[in-house]
Parts: structure tokens; C-alpha cells; sequence
């Protein structure tokens, strides 16, 4: 069979692509829609800054203590250099299925359809962590605008009320996120204006204290805070290195709307490179000036205080700003609701991708025929997050919080993938330019194997009963069964889907290939 004629596309989205180019194709997606400003808006949502933060900045100290910013620099490095890939293997294959598609492209429909899963495994983790987040951070503000300390924010950790507040943010994040792109962008300006420019206040806010001399540990920054090497113990510099790596994802999901982008080969890959930048500097200025107000120490509102952190805004929130501290709850709030709905975009795009090509059931392939967005695919992704997180929730919050360490080992994986897929896609072109060497071969190299060390260092570590939460089961780390069990599902799916629908194993509808054969084929 062609690979431009396959029944897997479904009628709404035939497949109509050039052959020479291994059956690449457009899915009915509106294409255009997306400019280089709103494809960052939507990558720095999708990362949450103020919502990572707040969940990673207090683990983060008790691993590396004032050496935070080095480890943020640190983690920024895999994190560019495994974007200068994507923006690579983009610019060759603007295809919305990005990992999957590329991995397929590379290394055959097996590695491809594995790197698709971590993606969608990753994205379903963090969906379900972004609603329960927004979900405390909605009763923490109406406390503090109440004047009722601690009484309406409990009501957040009763089971049965956080499920089910938590389950109308996912079916308010569907519903935007069914509709076209154009709503996505409009919303996501206001949140994310609103996020950047409390936690920029925030942190100019700490500095005056420590200034005036109201800080409660004042602590002169010094240059030794941005050296890694001052952390001394390689373990807490590798646990330190996957929390960093768990604050920058998200920026791929500006390559995800790659086919809903204005000048698809190049505006995805400028607004992934831009969006890791920005953040980075916006990391950097959030947790230099909460090192230099609070310090590191134990006491009350010392960043070495296991109390506080789990959640590092909402305590230093009132000291820094008084009155106005509902301001950064209200933040943490947009920020978790915005990501929860951005991040929706690249699952959905990545389900539309491999059942467009056949690796799932052609239903993921379906198109909303009104706002030309995958519709099928947005509902099962809201739906299966949705169950995660109750079953999540009920069996324990520990094992809830266990899900983020866990994300960072998909993210490494799948990362990591799309990262070699690139060097060995672009093989027969490293050498023809300078900038290919580093742009196709070193750079994504280097980001590739820094990416897979983490995954395996992690996933020995997690075997630990006391990594992560020191949940186990039957002595085992339970954020290393999560990891395994994730990756062996994605298995056990893959060969079920290898048995009903062999065509995509069998490289028939999206097949290997390398930039080089395809011009020697279209000469």
C-alpha cells in the first residue's frame, strides 16, 4: 500500500503527502494561525513558571542549598542544545508529531512510537499535578481575600472536594483547548502577562528587603552560587539536574503546533530557543532574590525549612508582600490553570500524528471539522489525566507528588530520544557546513547523552525505598516502579497496536529516511 493511501487517516484527514517524503502530511489542522509571540506566549505557559517554582525551588535548595542558580544554568544546557535539534529536525519535518514522527523518521516506527509515548506519558503526568496545584492554590486565594487563615484552604486537601474541583479545571482546560488555536493564544496572553509580571514584582520586592534590611536571612549573592562544582556531591547534583529538568519542559509544545504556525519551518524552532532564554533569565531573578531574602537554614522561613518546601511562594508571599500577597497565590493560580491548558496541545497533537499515520486507531486522526483542532484526542487526553489523577489522589498525595520525579524521567527519555534521532537523521549532512557539525551533530549530541545519563542515574537511584517521597513496595523506590510501569504500558500498547495495525510497524506509512537519500531521490 502507498504511504499517501492508508485507511488510518480517516476521512476527515486524508493523507495527501509527497512520497519522496516518507508519506509526511498534513492532518487538518488550521494552519497559520500561530505567530513567533504567540507560539512563546504558549511555551512559557506550558512550562508554568510560577507553578514549577513553587513545587521545585524548596527540593531544589534541600539538594544543592545556595548552589541553585548553578544548577538552573546547569539543567538550561541539555535543554538548549536539545532545542537546537528540534529546531533542526523541524525545519526538515514540520510534522505536529514531533518526537513520534521524528524518532519514526530516524530510527524506524518502533523507537518512534516509543518516544511518542513518553511524550504522551510525560504530559498526562504533569496534567494531573497542574490541576491539583491550581486546585489548593483556588481555596489558598479565596482564604486570603476572606481574612479566614487556614480554614477555606484546608477544604482543599478533603479528597472528594479537590477531585471534584479539580475535574471542572480539566473540563474548563478542554473546552478551551477543543476550541481553535485562536482562543488558546488570546487567553494565554492575559495569564501569562499576569504570572511574569507578579513574579518580577515579587523578586524586585525581596531585593528591597534585603536592601532595607528586613529580610529574614540576609544573604549577600555571591558568584559561588553559579558554580556547580561548590555543590561537591555528584548525587545531589544529578537530583538537583532532574528537578531542573522537570522546570524547563514544556518549551517542545511550540514545535507541537509547528503545522498551525505562521512559516512552519522556521517560527517553531526561533520560539522554542526564545522561550528556554527567557525562562532561564526569569529562574535565575525568582531564586537568586528568594537565596538573598530568605537563605538556606532551617528556621521559619529559611529555604531549608521542610515545611515550606512544598510550596515556597505561599509562605514567603506575605513577609515580601504584605497585603497584597494574594497577588502571588492568584499567579501560581493562572499559571497552573493556563499550563493545564496549554500543555493539552502537544498530547493531543501527538495522539493526531500517530493515528493520522496508523500507529493508533484511526478515531485519534479525527479532526474537529468547525475549529480544526484534534477534538477526539484533547477528550481522551482530559479523560485519562482526569482518572490518574482521582485513582492518584486517593491512594496517597505522596504518591501523587512521586508523579513529578517520575515526569523527569520521561522527559529524559523522550528528550533524549528526539535528540540522537536528530544526529543520526542528519548523518549523512554533518559535515557538510560548520554549522551543521554543531547544529546537527555536537550540539544535540551532547544534550542527548547529558539527557540519558540523568534517565539511567535516576532511574538506579529511584530503586531506593527512600528516593522521592520513601513510598516503596516490596522494597523498591515507588518512583521507580511508576517509571518502569509507565514505559512497560507504552510497551505492552505499542505491540498490541503492532498486531492490529502492522502497516506503520512495517514502515508502510511513514517511513525511514535521511535528508540526503531525499534529494538523491528527487533528482
Amino acid at each position: 500500500m502507498s504511504a499517501t493511501q492508508h485507511p488510518t487517516a480517516g476521512a476527515s484527514t486524508p493523507v495527501t503527502g509527497d512520497p519522496l517524503d516518507g508519506g509526511l502530511s498534513k492532518k487538518g489542522l488550521s494552519a497559520g494561525t500561530v505567530g513567533l509571540i504567540g507560539a512563546v506566549v504558549i511555551g512559557i505557559s506550558c512550562i508554568a513558571p510560577a507553578y514549577t517554582l513553587t513545587a521545585a525551588l524548596g527540593p531544589t535548595v534541600s539538594e544543592v542549598g545556595f548552589q541553585v542558580p548553578a544548577i538552573i544554568l546547569v539543567g538550561f544546557i541539555p535543554m538548549l542544545l536539545v532545542a537546537f535539534g528540534y529546531r533542526e529536525l523541524n525545519r526538515a519535518m514540520p510534522d505536529s508529531g514531533t518526537s513520534f514522527t521524528w524518532g519514526a523518521r530516524a530510527f524506524g516506527p518502533w523507537v518512534g512510537w516509543l518516544a511518542g509515548w513518553g511524550l504522551i506519558a510525560a504530559t498526562i503526568l504533569v496534567l494531573s499535578n497542574l490541576a491539583g496545584i491550581a486546585v489548593e492554590f483556588l481555596f489558598l486565594l479565596i482564604d486570603q481575600l476572606a481574612g479566614s487563615p487556614g480554614t477555606i484552604a484546608e477544604l482543599a486537601f478533603n479528597p472528594f472536594i479537590n477531585v471534584g474541583v479539580c475535574l471542572l479545571f480539566m473540563l474548563g482546560a478542554t473546552f478551551v483547548s477543543y476550541r481553535d488555536m485562536q482562543t488558546t493564544q488570546k487567553l494565554q496572553y492575559y495569564l501569562v502577562g499576569f504570572q511574569v509580571l507578579v513574579l518580577v514584582v515579587f523578586s524586585v520586592a525581596a531585593f528591597a528587603a534585603v536592601a532595607q534590611g528586613n529580610a529574614f536571612d540576609a544573604s549577600p549573592v555571591e558568584l559561588s552560587w553559579f558554580n556547580p562544582f561548590a555543590v561537591g556531591d555528584l548525587g545531589a547534583v544529578v537530583a538537583g539536574l532532574s528537578l531542573s529538568i522537570f522546570i524547563f519542559w514544556g518549551w517542545d509544545v511550540t514545535l507541537t503546533m509547528n503545522e498551525e504556525t505562521k512559516d512552519p519551518e522556521k517560527t517553531p524552532g526561533r520560539a522554542a530557543t526564545l522561550t528556554v532564554v527567557i525562562i532561564v533569565a526569569l529562574y535565575l531573578l525568582i531564586s537568586v532574590s528568594l537565596l538573598s531574602y530568605a537563605g538556606v537554614g532551617t528556621g521559619e522561613l529559611g529555604l531549608g525549612n521542610e515545611d515550606i518546601q512544598s510550596n515556597v511562594f505561599f509562605y514567603l508571599s506575605g513577609p515580601i508582600l504584605g497585603p497584597v500577597a494574594w497577588l502571588v497565590s492568584l499567579a501560581v493560580l493562572t499559571s497552573s490553570a493556563a499550563s493545564l491548558q496549554s500543555t493539552f496541545v502537544s498530547p493531543a497533537r501527538t495522539l493526531l500524528a500517530m493515528g493520522h499515520y496508523g500507529a493508533l486507531p484511526p478515531k485519534f486522526a479525527a479532526v474537529s471539522p468547525r475549529f480544526f483542532t484534534p477534538g477526539y484526542a484533547t477528550i481522551v487526553s482530559a479523560i485519562v489525566a482526569s482518572v490518574f489523577y482521582a485513582v492518584m489522589r486517593f491512594i496517597s498525595e505522596d504518591v501523587l507528588w512521586d508523579t513529578i520525579t517520575t515526569l523527569g524521567m520521561m522527559i529524559c527519555f523522550y528528550y533524549g530520544l528526539t535528540a540522537f534521532a536528530c544526529v543520526w537523521y542528519f548523518r549523512k549532512q554533518w559535515f557538510d557546513s560548520a554549522r551543521n557539525v554543531f547544529f546537527t551533530l555536537v550540539f544535540p549530541l551532547v544534550g542527548g547523552i547529558i539527557l540519558a545519563f540523568l534517565f539511567v542515574r535516576t532511574l538506579i537511584d529511584s530503586m531506593d525505598p527512600d528516593y522521592g517521597s520513601g513510598s516503596n513496595i516490596g522494597g523498591l523506590g515507588l518512583v521507580f516502579i511508576l517509571g518502569v510501569a509507565v514505559i512497560g504500558i507504552g510497551i505492552v500498547i505499542m505491540i498490541w497496536q503492532a498486531i492490529r495495525r502492522p502497516a506503520f510497524f512495517r514502515g508502510e506509512t511513514l517511513s525511514i529516511d535521511s535528508p540526503a537519500s531525499l534529494r538523491r531521490a528527487k533528482r
